[in-house]
């Protein structure tokens, strides 16, 4: 029973949350320091705000958790949770999106620690893609949104 991709998803998902990484900083040490008003506001009018994006990437996740749950899923990227108002988002508030982030990391990676290789390689999702694609993919989703992440968090100005 080999496990060393699940082993590898599961360190690149505490890294991307909280670990050490080689290409900058993680979710958590970049949203550290942003307050509860800059959370909610954009930067620009075409660019999300931090709140979005940490929601999206959580909305995300929790798609992913139910699919290798073998749940049912209807998020699409036309879904109305997929990108949630500024408005919206406030409701809920700043602390509980950070926490919820928190969760859905903890969640994933409980959920893959009893896994092996051939659970990811031999399940399927409808289609041809595999929960390692789907899990590989979650990854991938969490780093492009980092990124922008740190582009908005630079046009707002917010230093650490």
């Amino acid at each position: 029973m080999s496990r060393k991709v699940v082993e590898n998803i599961i360190g690149q998902l505490k890294d991307v949350q909280n670990g050490i990484t080689w290409y900058d900083d993680n979710l958590e040490r970049k949203i550290e320091p942003v307050s509860e008003e800059q959370a909610f506001k954009r930067p620009l009018p075409e660019i999300h705000s931090v709140a979005e994006l940490i929601y999206h990437i959580w909305v995300w996740r929790m798609d992913t958790i139910r699919k290798l749950k073998g749940l049912e899923s209807n998020l699409t990227i036309e879904s109305p949770e997929n990108w949630k108002s500024n408005e919206e988002l406030k409701k809920i508030g700043w602390e509980k999106l950070k926490a919820d982030l928190n969760k859905s990391q903890m969640e994933l990676v409980e959920y893959l620690t009893d896994k092996d290789d051939d659970y990811l390689e031999s399940n399927k999702l409808e289609g041809a893609y595999t929960l390692k694609y789907l899990v590989e993919g979650i990854v991938h989703h969490d780093l492009y949104h980092l990124g922008q992440l740190g582009i908005t968090i630079k046009l707002l100005n917010i230093k650490k």
